[in-house]
């Protein structure tokens, strides 16, 4: 894993240290093809920050990149998501003072080749939409989960 000029710990307005020296983001991605919509969860590695929790692709945001391409390169490093397989919806920014994490929304129409693609991977899941507040959640994305529960169902019916 190489070093790149967004790592690094960042301590917020509210007294939390956070991944990413510029910020960091996530995709949320929605699979369209199956009987009921369903979200990508990512069970995080014990060693990585909020192991042992499920989450979102995602991290650091070097200097040279917005939040669509940071989580879109994210996703593909954690997750062998390739761009070409989604479709950007919606962004929902976490603002924490000098730092924010973007949560990107997507759409795809297939598995989008989905697989745990490095160490910080021990499991994806496609999980419908109301059963997402059963797993044990990194703590960003539950104090999050529900503005972007209804973020997500509003990108269903737009």
């Amino acid at each position: 894993m190489a070093f790149r000029d967004g790592d690094g710990w960042v301590m917020c307005s509210c007294g939390h240290r956070h991944w990413g020296l510029h910020g960091a983001a996530g995709l949320l991605l929605v699979r369209r093809d199956l009987d009921e919509p369903r979200v990508l969860l990512q069970l995080r590695a014990a060693w990585t920050h909020g192991g042992g929790t499920w989450a979102l692709p995602g991290g650091a945001l070097d200097s040279h990149e917005d939040s669509v391409s940071a989580a879109a390169r994210e996703a593909e490093e954690e997750a062998g998501i390739s761009a070409s397989h989604i479709t950007v919806k919606d962004i929902f920014s976490d603002d924490h003072g000098p730092w924010r994490y973007d949560t990107v929304i997507a759409h795809t129409t297939s598995d989008a080749g989905a697989h745990a693609a490095n160490a910080e991977s021990e499991d994806l899941r496609w999980v419908l939409i109301e059963e997402i507040s059963q797993f044990q959640l990194h703590k960003g994305l539950e104090a999050a989960w529900p503005e972007l529960r209804l973020r997500v169902l509003a990108t269903l019916t737009a």
